[in-house]
């Protein structure tokens, strides 16, 4: 998408953040109003201040997008480890679906890493998200199955991992 701007999200996205995190876990069926993930995902001020936000917007500002990075050891870190960065909570409105948001904030993601010297991108995923899956393989993720886990009883989650080139 030609016009799209990853930048760091800031207080005053963090409204849209939430809704839209919600919106896309809730419109895929990875949760409903009454879950209390539901809580987690619609709290982007929460990921703001223990984490990194980066949202996508197109030309005129609106916030189409948004993923949460994640370094070992923080409070929103699942499974990274030591030379590693973590992303979480990627979403995409359901009006910019297929316009390449989540490829983006994915690709931003790992320049970010590469950036700053981190060998390898993980995250974990539910096995319910195979349009996410299909994104990451195509980016060059590959199956971590040793660091698969499971939150609460009956949500599996698989692991991914990018390794940067030395």
């Amino acid at each position: 998408m030609a016009d799209l701007i990853i930048r760091p999200a800031g207080e005053a996205d963090l409204a849209a953040v939430g809704a839209i995190t919600l919106e896309a876990y809730s419109a895929d069926g990875y949760v409903t109003a009454h879950d209390d993930y539901a809580k987690t995902l619609a709290d982007a001020a929460s990921r703001f201040r223990d984490a990194e936000v980066l949202v996508a917007v197109d030309e005129t500002g609106t916030i189409l997008g948004s993923v949460t990075v994640v370094r070992p050891g923080t409070p929103y870190a699942e499974i990274s480890r030591e030379g590693e960065l973590e992303f979480r909570m990627l979403s995409v409105s359901a009006v910019a679906r297929g316009r390449g948001v989540g490829e983006s904030l994915v690709r931003a993601v790992v320049d970010q890493a590469r950036a700053t010297g981190v060998a390898r991108v993980v995250l974990s995923s539910s096995e319910k998200m195979l349009a996410a899956h299909r994104l990451y393989e195509r980016l060059g993720f590959t199956r971590l199955p040793e660091r698969d886990w499971s939150p609460l009883p009956g949500t599996p989650l698989m692991a991914f991992a990018y390794s940067l080139p030395l």
